[in-house]
């Protein structure tokens, strides 16, 4: 599982950016991902673990959990 901070998120147009820890890479988080995960909201800063998911317009968290500061 991967890990990184929350780059940042706007739930009013239901997405946003994880900076990951391994790489100088971001991943795409969606809104819909964020409900299935239970946590509520993603907010500026906030450390979180998942899954990537690779596809055609780049990366992308899945499987959000709650990470260990």
């Amino acid at each position: 599982m991967a890990t990184g901070t929350v780059k940042w998120f706007n739930a009013t147009k239901g997405y946003g950016f994880i900076r990951l820890d391994e790489a100088e890479k971001d991943a795409f988080v969606h809104v819909s991902e964020v409900e299935r995960s239970g946590i509520g909201r993603l907010t500026e800063g906030q450390r979180i673990a998942f899954q990537i998911k690779e596809d055609a317009r780049g990366l992308r968290a899945i499987k959000l959990e709650a990470a260990e500061a």
